[in-house]
């Protein structure tokens, strides 16, 4: 079968959930939360993923994840150990009268840990989620990630926050770039001199304008995460592209804290649901790759320690 085709094709992307149904998965997880004291948090999140990844479609094909709650309890219990260690250290610092030492010890142990969450968390995720049995994966190395990691972080500080777009831009590239979908690589191009530009810009102008400019700013960041993401498949390729709008931002943002604050939180199940589709209509997929043609290339990956990690350190605007 033709690896690519002859000519460019759009790609249907869909994502068809309720806020009525997502409601209904949420109030039974957290009521089994509450009454498990929390052991039952893994079970919860991966009933979610399930139902989100079910509710999104390539090409009228659903997504599949088939991480389990047993495999995230692991993770769980591991994720748990390493913060009461953390805090262990932290305690006895204070009890020996040394609580800037606990607290150094502390904040460093939390930074070492982010690139082992973030590198797992990708692992594992990416190694659960299928389209038509086609796994994908990730092929990310995690020492290298480590050491590339600090190296961002060291520029960072001495920059006191300058660095901060090259590191996004970089470890975007990196995460992303060792993405696979079968035999499919994805691809992210960003720029840390230009996301720093839309940065500067954005806040310059949404102070000028009195916060009115912060839609725009919303829409260009969009639209640069989009633009810049492709997938990669021999000499085919799909191009990704953000056809979102202020007007479509500001849109979506006031409607969802109308529906928050109005009723106490018990509308996120529809501002989680509405913000999905927000953001798969405003997603246009265009290439040549021949998705009948993919083959498996990934293998399973069941740790979910960094998936566990991550939730603990509230990554998951990195994923």
């Amino acid at each position: 079968m033709e690896e690519s085709l002859e000519k460019r094709v759009a790609y249907s992307l869909n994502y068809n959930g309720k806020g009525s149904d997502f409601f209904g998965i949420i109030m039974v997880n957290w009521l089994l939360t509450v009454i498990t004291l929390g052991f039952y948090y893994p079970w919860a999140k991966a009933k979610q993923l399930q139902y989100v990844y079910n509710s999104t479609s390539l090409n009228e094909d659903s997504f599949a994840f088939h991480g389990t709650g047993k495999e995230m309890f692991k993770g769980f219990l591991k994720a748990i150990l390493v913060f009461l260690i953390l805090y262990g250290v932290l305690f006895l610092c204070i009890v020996q009268q040394m609580p800037g030492l606990g607290l150094l010890v502390f904040y460093i142990g939390l930074i070492a840990i982010l690139p082992i969450a973030i590198h797992g968390s990708y692992r594992y995720r990416m190694s659960r989620s299928s389209w038509r049995g086609i796994r994908f994966g990730y092929r990310g190395d995690r020492k290298e990630f480590t050491l590339l990691f600090f190296k961002w972080i060291f520029f960072t500080i001495i920059t006191l926050g300058i660095y901060g777009p090259w590191m996004a831009m970089n470890m975007r590239n990196y995460l992303l770039g060792n993405v696979r979908f079968g035999d499919v690589e994805f691809q992210y191009d960003g720029d840390g001199a230009e996301y720093f530009a839309l940065n500067i810009k954005g806040y310059l102008l949404t102070i000028v304008t009195l916060g009115i400019y912060s839609f725009w700013w919303q829409k260009e960041l969009f639209e640069y995460y989009v633009n810049n993401l492709s997938l990669k498949r021999g000499d085919a390729k799909i191009y990704l592209n953000s056809t979102a709008t202020a007007g479509g931002f500001f849109k979506l943002i006031v409607t969802n804290i109308l529906l928050l604050v109005f009723t106490l939180g018990l509308a996120y199940a529809w501002v989680a649901t509405r913000t999905i589709k927000f953001i798969f209509e405003n997603i246009e997929a265009e290439g040549n790759i021949n998705l009948d043609a993919l083959t498996q290339t990934e293998e399973n990956y069941k740790d979910a320690t960094g998936e566990d990690l991550s939730d603990f350190l509230n990554l998951d605007t990195i994923m």
